[in-house]
């Protein structure tokens, strides 16, 4: 396994992040477990979660699968880079979603509950709450950082902008800020390239891309559909939009002798302030295949082929459209 730094900062973690999501919804607790204990074993010791994943507000399922994997000791907890997330609706009051004071200190202390263990190493702003101001923000953060409660602070879906507001605010109170971004990065899905990267680069946040495959139509959907797989509707009208570059993908990685998932992770892998994609397996099997994206990186002319075949914004902004 190779390891990296998150950023500007020393915690140094897996190039590939074990995303959880699908525990609970899609993958039983005893699967999950059986996917946490592989990871480990490979050597993927960065773990994300939320407190909203399995979409039951309020019970935190994920976290709860995560909390009871960890309690099984064995050094679990002390291998482990956790990372989790705050913001969504956890109960039926105003103040139970966003990001005031009072939703943090609560979100925190559940979280640490479900996942059985007494700090979280990464605690991620789910999304931007524009109706908190930044002060109030940071001061919640700073306490739980002096309790030892969280170690660092990240965000997730932060356009360039919020990423600003937020290290400046920091700044001004000698706060370390952000040390992370989570945003949705792909081929199929460039979009953070104008203004988010270069916002990471220069303010030291390292890149955690989520939806690495674009939900699945970067992971060989049309050798799934011919297989008689079947596809969500969501996933099917995806492909109907974007037939013609998903043809050309996968034709192109036919001739690189490659499956489309490992090339999308290797692409991502290629670009400095991408620290380390979330992948989301369902089956131990998946996450092994995931790990060969690491051992083969793409050269110039396959990058070339797949900017033709998915050209994105153009590069960074101003440039991508003023002149």
């Amino acid at each position: 396994m190779q390891y990296t730094r998150v950023g500007r900062t020393g915690l140094k973690v897996s190039r590939l992040c074990l995303g959880t999501m699908n525990f609970g919804p899609h993958t039983d607790e005893k699967t999950a477990h059986a996917i946490m204990e592989r990871a480990l074993e490979l050597g993927i010791q960065f773990f994300d979660t939320a407190d909203v994943y399995g979409w039951k507000i309020g019970e935190g399922v994920t976290e709860q699968i995560i909390g009871r994997w960890l309690a099984q000791g064995g050094g679990r907890r002390e291998q482990v880079v956790l990372a989790t997330k705050v913001y969504n609706k956890m109960g039926p009051g105003p103040n139970d979603r966003g990001l005031n004071a009072r939703h943090i200190r609560q979100a925190c202390e559940a979280s640490l509950k479900r996942l059985q263990t007494d700090y979280i190493d990464i605690y991620q702003m789910h999304h931007v709450d524009t109706e908190t101001p930044w002060d109030e923000i940071w001061q919640a953060m700073e306490l739980l950082v002096q309790q030892g409660k969280v170690l660092y602070v990240g965000s997730s879906n932060f356009a360039a902008w919020h990423i600003v507001q937020a290290q400046e605010a920091a700044a001004t109170r000698s706060f370390l800020g952000l040390v992370s971004e989570q945003s949705l990065y792909n081929l199929n899905a460039r979009m953070i390239e104008l203004e988010v990267i270069p916002a990471c680069r220069a303010y030291g946040l390292g890149l955690l891309p989520w939806s690495p495959l674009g939900g699945g139509l970067l992971g060989g959907i049309l050798e799934q559909t011919r297989e008689g797989r079947r596809s969500s509707d969501r996933m099917r009208q995806a492909l109907e939009k974007n037939i013609k570059k998903i043809e050309a993908y996968e034709a192109l990685c036919k001739t690189l002798e490659r499956p489309p998932a490992e090339v999308a992770l290797a692409w991502l892998l290629r670009n400095p302030v991408v620290t380390a994609p979330i992948i989301g397996p369902r089956t131990v099997s998946q996450l092994d295949d995931a790990l060969k994206s690491l051992e083969d990186p793409l050269d110039d002319q396959t990058l070339m082929r797949l900017d033709a075949i998915f050209p994105g914004p153009g590069g960074e902004a101003p440039m991508a459209y003023a002149w």
